[in-house]
């Protein structure tokens, strides 16, 4: 049975609330709690945004409480939505440590963190987690098309409750392809224009 009131119980427990209110924020926070809490199923403007990402961030702790931060990246849609409360994604071969499926073997619980830096957004997602190996359907569902990486397993998140945050403090970047595309139409414009003025020219100085 699920011992919490509220969504985001999973983030709030009794030391935090007790801190909000030592701060000033608990009757901000109980407000949101009156209204239902956080969303625990994945909206179709989140399944956007989660199947937008090439690069997310997922902890895990292990059985002694000893958390971890696991940087996953792809191409965009390596994160795919399965249903209202599952996101699935390959996990590529790497340093082959195994440290993430160690500490899920131990301790399922788990956290995703998303930001795109462009639009100053963040998401964060509570729940579990874990890793499949050996299913070679899951992992044809799973794998992006074209991308030259080693698919090592599978590891399928459970949502259990998601927030966003504020842009307050994220700094403003740009992926590398997205500025090279800009600078690559910038190009093209200055060149007509330079073909045009060019063009012009040569039609006043026939009038002379």
């Amino acid at each position: 049975m699920n011992a919490h009131v509220f969504t985001s119980d999973v983030a709030f427990t009794p030391t935090v609330k007790a801190i909000q209110a030592r701060k000033g924020s608990r009757d901000a926070y109980a407000r949101v709690e009156e209204r239902g809490g956080w969303q625990a199923d994945i909206t179709p403007d989140l399944a956007a945004f989660i199947e937008a990402q090439t690069s997310i961030f997922l902890s895990t702790a292990n059985g002694d409480g000893q958390p971890y931060i696991q940087h996953r990246g792809g191409p965009a849609g390596f994160l795919k939505v399965l249903d209202e409360r599952t996101i699935g994604f390959t996990d590529f071969s790497g340093n082959r440590q195994f440290i993430t499926q160690g500490n899920l073997d131990d301790n399922p619980r788990a956290f995703m963190f998303l930001i795109d830096y462009a639009h100053r957004q963040r998401i964060k997602i509570w729940g579990s987690a874990r890793v499949v190996e050996d299913d070679a359907d899951l992992m044809a569902k799973l794998m992006p098309e074209g991308y030259k990486a080693r698919p090592e397993q599978i590891i399928l998140f459970t949502v259990s409750a998601w927030d966003s945050n504020c842009p307050q403090h994220i700094p403003q970047r740009f992926e590398a392809a997205d500025v090279a595309a800009a600078l690559a139409e910038r190009d093209n414009r200055i060149e007509r224009l330079e073909q045009e003025i060019a063009r012009l020219r040569g039609a006043s100085s026939a009038k002379e």
